[in-house]
């Protein structure tokens, strides 16, 4: 008695490989990065800063950072602001949350009286934290 094997040519017992659960976890992984990223807002301008100091300390690199070049120039973000810009960027940056620090990256040529201008703006407009960064 010879047994007859039928073949068919129909799909039903292909497998195949359902792709939705991985596509899901791509998708998380994805979300999770987004989310656990730190945005760091450049300054935007080359500054020659100056040497290093004895008290110098590393700082949160979640803060304002605003730039102030050897002419008397401000800049945040690339844009030059001037003095007069200084207390609208800080409020917005500190609007609906914890208060940011400020960091001045001063020129090693630039003016002491325009800094000593930025650091008033900005305590006005809200800074609770300002300081001057150092090379290195």
């Amino acid at each position: 008695m010879r047994r007859m094997r039928h073949f068919s040519s129909s799909n039903e017992n292909e497998a195949s490989i359902d792709m939705s659960p991985l596509i899901d976890v791509v998708f998380i992984l994805l979300i999770f990065f987004i989310v656990t990223t730190v945005f760091n807002n450049e300054v935007g301008v080359d500054v020659a800063k100056p040497p290093k100091m004895a008290s110098s300390k590393s700082l949160d690199s979640n803060a304002i950072m605003i730039a102030v070049k050897g002419n008397g120039q401000v800049y945040y973000a690339g844009r030059n602001i001037g003095v007069s810009g200084v207390a609208g960027v800080v409020s917005v940056a500190q609007a609906g949350g914890d208060p940011l620090p400020l960091i001045i990256m001063g020129d090693y040529g630039a003016q002491h009286g325009v800094i000593t201008k930025v650091i008033g703006a900005a305590t006005e407009a809200g800074v609770k934290s300002v300081s001057i960064s150092t090379q290195k």
